[in-house]
């Protein structure tokens, strides 16, 4: 093959079978490479490139009907004229074998039949949410199975311990320990807490702690199901607390969702069997408590607490808590949780260590379980799910306590929820109408 010393820029090419590619414009020739005019390697380069360059102007008029990687491919070439440069000169035999390398790569890359790799890569896609659907799903069930057993657990411990800050400090306890193995074993990131945020936690501690504790009172007064259905009242406390400290005035339909939910939780009460009025106080004042929380929360932490996520969040309100309820346990109860008092009140310390134990557990893996969930859904389908959660509750803990439930207690139940799920709804849309 001759040798040529000069080379100038490459000109357009066709999509023909033999292709004309870039050339020299010295006194050689054109050389119109066909596939018998070059030698074993020159063929194999040809080909390669001839598909190539067809990729390329094929793509000016189809440029949707190429697989992914071919559609990339020319891309690239549309950015490059001449992405495999090709002249007659046996001094750049280096970078012709270079480029012909290049070109076969990439043009390897390009799927024969439409299949290969973008097949299992849509596959891959296609099955991700699937799996984050049943990943969310599992959340869900634990959520629900540890509220229950919280619930069933810590009814039988306040049934014969009638003491809940006793019982709300050994929680907080549990909450305790098992945060601080999880920092400790690098579960979860430790946090960095500087004295300012501590300070900005506090009431919200504060608060959590008395949500808590007016929860366990109420539990211990009457039954499981009253006491969930007196919590019902919860978006009711949100909106006018909302309204009182943050500003945010309610739509008419969000107000109209009220209505069945405070007549229902009406009903509810004059037809229970078990109703005390201290319980039901004190499910009102975990209302206040818990809903306090929420809206200071937002009102506080939103500017102070941008570096604390949820969950570090509620394990440092958690730690708080225990050594706020210490103190006020030891004034108000003393020390109860000892073998000599349980055997003087004719109770079995192990089955009240055990099952307040396992209280413990449960309501701090359902807690942590409800912010995970809240970092995958909206607040929305948060609200739904857990008013999906009151009533497994509700359900579960009146046929494992065979609690006496009338027909106008169902009916005031089932409308307070209802109209729990229905004020969950109308948020959504609530920006429509303001």
């Amino acid at each position: 093959m001759q040798t040529t010393t000069a080379a100038a820029p490459p000109s357009s090419c066709s999509s023909s079978a033999g292709a004309l590619l870039p050339f020299s414009t010295t006194k050689s020739p054109p050389l119109l490479l066909g596939r018998s005019s070059l030698p074993k390697f020159g063929r194999q380069w040809s080909a390669t490139t001839r598909r190539s360059l067809f990729l390329s102007q094929y793509s000016h008029s189809h440029p949707h009907s190429l697989p992914r990687s071919a559609a990339t491919l020319s891309r690239s070439t549309k950015r490059d004229p001449s992405p495999f440069p090709f002249t007659a000169s046996t001094h750049t035999s280096s970078s012709s074998s270079s480029a012909g390398t290049t070109a076969a790569t990439a043009a390897s890359s390009i799927p024969d039949s439409g299949g290969g790799g973008g097949a299992e890569g849509d596959e891959r896609a296609a099955s991700a949410p699937v799996v984050g659907t049943l990943q969310l799903g599992a959340l869900l069930a634990l959520w629900y199975l540890f509220n229950i057993y919280f619930n069933i657990y810590n009814k039988q411990v306040l049934k014969v311990f009638p003491y809940p800050i006793t019982i709300t400090t050994f929680q907080l306890a549990v909450g305790t320990v098992l945060i601080l193995f999880m920092w400790g074993a690098k579960l979860y990131r430790r946090p960095v807490v500087s004295y300012s945020k501590l300070v900005a936690i506090l009431p919200l501690a504060i608060i959590h702690t008395f949500g808590n504790l007016f929860t366990n009172m109420s539990l211990g007064k009457v039954a499981v199901s009253f006491t969930h259905t007196i919590k019902a009242l919860e978006p009711f406390f949100t909106i006018v607390l909302s309204a009182l400290f943050l500003g945010e005035l309610p739509t008419v339909w969000v107000l109209a969702s009220l209505v069945p939910i405070v007549g229902g939780v009406a009903l509810a009460s004059f037809t229970e069997a078990s109703f005390n009025w201290i319980g039901f106080w004190s499910a009102m004042a975990s209302n206040l408590a818990n809903q306090s929380r929420n809206v200071l929360s937002k009102k506080v932490m939103g500017k102070k607490e941008e570096s604390l996520d949820n969950i570090n969040l509620f394990s440092i309100i958690t730690i708080m808590s225990l050594f706020l309820t210490i103190p006020v346990m030891l004034l108000a109860e003393g020390i109860k949780f000892t073998p000599s008092y349980m055997h003087s009140a004719g109770l079995n310390l192990r089955e009240i260590f055990t099952r307040s134990l396992l209280a413990g557990l449960c309501f701090h893996a359902y807690q942590q379980l409800s912010y995970m969930i809240l970092e995958r859904v909206s607040p929305v389908t948060h609200s739904v799910a857990n008013c999906v959660k009151r009533v497994v509750v509700i359900v579960t803990s009146v046929l494992f306590f065979k609690t006496p439930v009338s027909p106008l207690n169902s009916l005031g139940t089932g409308v307070a929820l209802a109209g729990v799920f229905l004020y969950s709804r109308v948020k959504r849309i609530k920006t429509k109408f303001v």
